[in-house]
């Protein structure tokens, strides 16, 4: 369900957050990155970004907090890295009794990450406090007026580890180019046995697979690669609805409308006005 998923933005008194914006730091606006931070949240915080603009590393580093993935809201627990391409629907919020520690990394529109192929779509369970270490170490080098050689350093280590992050597909070749030929012809009525065989194993073994390095079912990753290249082109083009439906693959535009308001929140049509709504500052995460 999606009520209530309007345009939200609240911290309260009881959430601490430490950010570094590129507004601040121009090593990282080099980098095309908005916005880095630390947090340790407690309700009411809530943020919903009804058409998010650029690309978003989510690390949970201990507590519990819900974030609305594929369109459902899901436990946000200490290890679990959530990645959130651009031109999506994203929220997230604190939950009563428990405290949510978390950092993030969020990217410009025109940077390569908030690009559709930018950000594999990805559920991980990983460490992220090296992470979180790194954008703590840049934020003390900037609040101290540090030297512009430290900070440097400081953003290759995020942009190390959110690489390392965000490539899940790297050591398994099978994968990686099952996904890139399914990318590339996303009108194809692919099939759970045709993707197995383009990948050369069994259908059991590509499910697990992919459950493992992507937090997702095959058919599951396939429809989310549709839509993420459905919003990426309605927020960047002119194109009618039905025309964007076909081309990811939709035969029929209601199937695709009911689809993209389950991952989204919006039907596309109202995605696509949203996009020329003017947007201020981006908030804080």
């Amino acid at each position: 369900m999606h009520e209530n998923l309007s345009e939200t933005h609240i911290v309260g008194d009881d959430t601490h957050q430490s950010i570094v914006r590129a507004e601040d730091c121009p090593p990282l606006a080099r980098r095309l990155i908005s916005h880095v931070g630390v947090g340790d949240a407690a309700p009411p915080y809530r943020v919903v970004r009804t058409n998010l603009s650029g690309a978003y590393l989510h690390a949970c580093l201990g507590g519990e907090g819900r974030m609305l993935l594929d369109g459902r809201w899901r436990p946000h627990r200490e290890g679990m890295v959530t990645l959130a391409p651009a031109h999506v629907l994203h929220a997230f919020h604190a939950i009563p009794e428990s405290r949510w520690r978390y950092c993030w990394v969020r990217y410009m529109p025109q940077s390569p990450r908030s690009a559709p192929e930018g950000m594999t779509p990805l559920v991980a369970n990983v460490d992220p406090k090296p992470l979180a270490d790194a954008i703590l170490g840049l934020f003390h080098e900037v609040r101290s007026a540090g030297d512009i050689a430290a900070t440097a350093l400081w953003i290759d280590l995020v942009e190390h580890y959110v690489k390392r992050y965000t490539e899940p597909l790297r050591n398994e070749e099978r994968l990686s180019r099952l996904w890139a030929e399914v990318t590339a012809d996303l009108r194809r009525p692919w099939t759970l046995d045709q993707l197995a065989a383009m990948a050369g194993i069994s259908g059991e073994h590509l499910r697990r697979l992919c459950q493992t390095r992507l937090g997702r079912s095959p058919m599951q990753q396939l429809t989310y690669l549709r839509v993420q290249e459905a919003a990426h082109l309605l927020a960047t083009t002119d194109r009618r609805v039905e025309d964007v439906a076909f081309e990811v693959g939709y035969q029929n535009p209601f199937a695709f409308s009911n689809t993209f308001k389950r991952m989204t929140g919006f039907r596309p049509s109202r995605f696509q006005r949203g996009r020329r709504t003017p947007r201020g500052r981006d908030p804080d995460a």
